[in-house]
């Protein structure tokens, strides 16, 4: 009643009606406030906001221009919160009741990415389903990877030759995919050398890759049956420094003339210096990079390459794990659908801009 009076005093009409509430799907720490406009919108400067979380002391928490009648407020969830909002004019302030008690609190839901959430539980029953099925002994249809299907006669190949393998991870580092795609390839190979008992050649870049590296290819030769076999030397660290590496790599293949090169991972601007050198020496030489400016380099001095996703499809290509396979069939059945959907949205977009449609408005 007091507040009533003080605006009519002044001359200025207060906002009325507030209303607040928690911001719906959202992770908390917002209330919004609304209001109905003031009486006298058109003539007044806009609105300050107040808030109050005893009910007694207001202090103000933002000001929005005239005609707009909502605000959002960023608040501390589990605190009781109370609103005004006052009309400005000038000095002039028409406040409003005081609004009802509020507090904010996360929501379990974001109705606004449901979409995301079916997309997810889709996809993800596809990948169940097929590891299902590969675990059950089905034969699942991976298309021909002429890279990854060229590994074993590359290792005959510098078997017969009596010549090592040179296995090269590249800069990248233990986080990084590329890293770690090769990573499980490079155990795929290790135990193909470990059966043929061809010498393998890992340098490596990082001290953290090397460790990783070394403990996979151990384990590599540990599961064929041939823990004897393993060299500790054959995997080692060489150089951080980018030239440095492809330096050191240089001379390994100009000295221990390896018969197949590996250069799987991510690689920079010695890509080139790596393949180059290999090539001249006569190796036969499987590259795979998610580095797009390198793969010119590879597919020009290299007999193979793995582009794109083949680099990640080539652990499940080469070991056959259920595991891996279903995976990736159910993400390529899950690329069908995304492929799918997007050709008739943009076909029903295309047609509805045809006024034959409006024929069966």
């Amino acid at each position: 009643m007091i507040t009533i009076l003080l605006c009519a005093l002044v001359g200025l009409a207060p906002p009325t009606d507030i209303r607040v509430f928690d911001a719906p799907s959202d992770g908390g720490g917002v209330i919004v406030v609304e209001w109905n406009l003031s009486a006298d919108d058109a003539s007044i400067d806009g609105y300050d906001i107040y808030r109050s979380d005893n009910g007694i002391d207001f202090s103000k928490v933002g000001f929005i221009g005239k005609s707009r009648s909502s605000y959002s407020d960023q608040t501390e969830d589990g605190v009781v919160y109370q609103y005004k909002v006052a009309a400005v004019s000038d000095t002039l302030l028409a406040f409003s009741e005081p609004s009802t008690e509020i507090a904010s609190e996360a929501s379990w839901i974001n109705v606004g990415k449901i979409n995301i959430y079916i997309a997810m539980v889709i996809f993800g029953g596809l990948i169940l389903y097929f590891i299902y099925h590969a675990r059950r002994g089905k034969k699942l249809f991976i298309r021909k990877i002429a890279g990854l299907q060229a590994i074993d006669d590359a290792v005959g190949r510098a078997t017969e030759m009596g010549k090592p393998i040179l296995y090269t991870l590249g800069l990248g580092y233990i986080e990084d995919i590329a890293t770690i795609a090769s990573l499980n390839i490079l155990g795929e190979v290790a135990k193909k050398t470990a059966q043929y008992d061809t010498k393998l050649i890992v340098p490596n870049a990082d001290p953290i890759v090397y460790t990783v590296a070394r403990e996979i290819v151990k384990e590599s030769y540990t599961k064929v049956g041939r823990p004897d076999a393993y060299d500790p030397d054959s995997v080692f660290f060489l150089a951080r420094e980018q030239m440095a590496y492809a330096a050191g790599i240089d001379g390994i293949m100009t000295r221990e003339r390896p018969a197949t090169n590996f250069l799987v991972g991510y690689f920079a601007a010695e890509s080139l210096v790596l393949a180059e050198t290999g090539a001249a020496t006569g190796a036969i030489q499987i590259a795979g990079t998610d580095a797009l400016a390198q793969l010119p380099f590879f597919v020009t001095a290299c007999d193979y390459t793995l582009i794109g996703e083949e680099l990640y499809a080539a652990s499940a290509y080469i070991s056959k794990r259920p595991l891996l396979l279903g995976a990736i069939k159910g993400e390529d059945w899950a690329k069908v659908i995304i492929a799918a959907a997007l050709i008739v949205a943009s076909v029903i977009g295309l047609l509805s801009r045809f006024p034959i449609l409006n024929l069966f408005q």
